[in-house]
């Protein structure tokens, strides 16, 4: 999809669409807000800007809760069916991981959500379960203040993934 494609789309289908990208009302909300947009650089530095500066804590909370956790299949196939193959896809080094691997995924994920209060969010894209389990592991003994501000950022990757993603989709 062009951007003039985009920025002709009703309110209803863009609300549809961008919240497939996330899931934070508000963000949709003020990216909307900001049509039309010149060119798609200008909608990713736009959707950007409204994410760090002008969404919070309880935005970037409830983008964390449409995401299954790393290496959770079963809750890709049940909860997240709007995005399932998205995050199959995000989530493809999970696929080829050994039983040991998920399993100590399993009990890092539960170990992040009990210290944290949400689930880990990591951009999966191109990484392996191994590599997600180190990273999990690095971040497990953040400040809860750090480690907002990095789920924040790697939910924003996986944002502008989506935004692609949608637009290539939507021709």
């Amino acid at each position: 999809m062009e951007i003039e494609q985009l920025n002709k789309l009703d309110e209803d289908a863009l609300t549809a669409g961008f919240l497939k990208c996330c899931s934070s009302v508000n963000w949709v909300s003020q990216l909307i807000d900001k049509r039309p947009f010149k060119s798609k650089d200008e909608l990713f530095l736009t959707a950007k800007k409204i994410w760090s500066e002008k969404c919070d804590r309880t935005d970037w909370l409830e983008a964390f809760k449409a995401h299954p956790k790393i290496g959770d299949i079963n809750s890709l196939a049940k909860k997240f069916a709007g995005t399932k193959n998205w995050s199959s896809n995000e989530q493809a080094g999970v696929k080829a991981a050994s039983m040991k691997t998920l399993g100590a995924l399993a009990v890092g994920n539960e170990n992040y959500e009990q210290r944290f209060g949400y689930i880990f969010i990591v951009c999966a894209t191109g990484k392996s379960a191994a590599e997600m389990l180190r990273i999990l592991n690095s971040r497990i003994n953040n400040t809860p203040e750090k480690e907002i501000l990095i789920a924040m950022q790697e939910q924003h990757k996986i944002t502008e993934i989506r935004i692609k993603k949608w637009l290539m989709n939507n021709v």
